[in-house]
């Protein structure tokens, strides 16, 4: 039966793997606040009707999106 460790060496190529699969959930969640954020922004500025405003932070959730 193989055990594995916590910190044995792994084999690199699975090492890369789990690198980009971490880089990929980080970049999702970050996306996902600025979206978040953008959302509260965007509300805030059609509260206040802030066409101006609104209108910049929608080009800038397109561009995240």
């Amino acid at each position: 039966m193989k055990r594995n460790f916590l910190n044995a060496p792994q084999d690199p190529e699975v090492e890369n793997t789990n690198l980009q699969i971490a880089e990929m959930v980080l970049d999702k969640a970050l996306r996902d606040f600025q979206k978040a954020q953008l959302l509260k922004e965007i509300d805030f500025s059609l509260r206040d009707r802030n066409k101006e405003k609104f209108m910049a932070l929608t080009e800038k959730l397109k561009q995240i999106s």
